[in-house]
């Protein structure tokens, strides 16, 4: 598809973010399920009633643009979600099943949060402040969601035994005292 126009390209990215909420209501209650923590079901169960929200928030953004709310394969959400899968089908402690479906949940936090952001700055550029609110509203919901999930995976790991979170072999308890390793990547 060629991209002639800002109004095209937010017309792509509302159609991908649309088709990643979508995807997310059904992903979410598995995630649920899967979750051993009451803490973590319930901030899963509640985050699910709101991106239903979303999902109507964007149609009404559709509509202040004067497009049809129609959905393209958001690949970037696919995959995330395919990753979760692998979580939720991991052997593990219910309680590093956790801490690893807090992980596969907050990567999709990020990405709505880039998502949402972009199209939030290309809505305020074309001067359609009322579609900007409505998408910001949803950034703010998707970055509450984010610290929500923080402060879970904080109860997570203080109700987690230790010495069963650090592989074997890693060294002595002592290591988790020292500075984080920082991780560098290659180009």
């Amino acid at each position: 598809m060629k991209v002639d126009s800002l109004n095209t390209l937010l017309e792509q990215e509302l159609r991908d973010i649309y088709d990643a909420e979508k995807r997310l209501v059904k992903a979410i209650p598995k995630m649920a399920k899967a979750a051993s923590s009451e803490e973590l079901k319930n901030a899963l169960e509640e985050h699910l009633e709101v991106t239903k929200g979303q999902v109507q928030r964007l149609e009404q953004v559709f509509e202040l643009f004067g497009l049809p709310a129609k959905a393209k394969t958001c690949a970037g959400m696919k995959g995330l979600l395919e990753e979760g899968e692998e979580v939720m089908d991991m052997d593990g402690s219910p309680e590093l099943l956790d801490a690893a479906i807090i992980g596969a949940a907050q990567r999709v936090e990020h990405y709505e949060m880039a998502a949402y952001g972009t199209v939030r700055t290309m809505a305020e550029k074309m001067g359609n402040d009322q579609a900007a609110q409505l998408l910001q509203e949803t950034l703010d919901e998707e970055k509450e969601a984010d610290e929500t999930l923080t402060r879970v995976a904080e109860q997570v790991m203080a109700n987690m035994n230790m010495e069963e979170g650090m592989s074997s072999g890693s060294g002595s308890s002592s290591r988790s005292k020292s500075k984080p390793r920082t991780r560098t990547s290659r180009a």
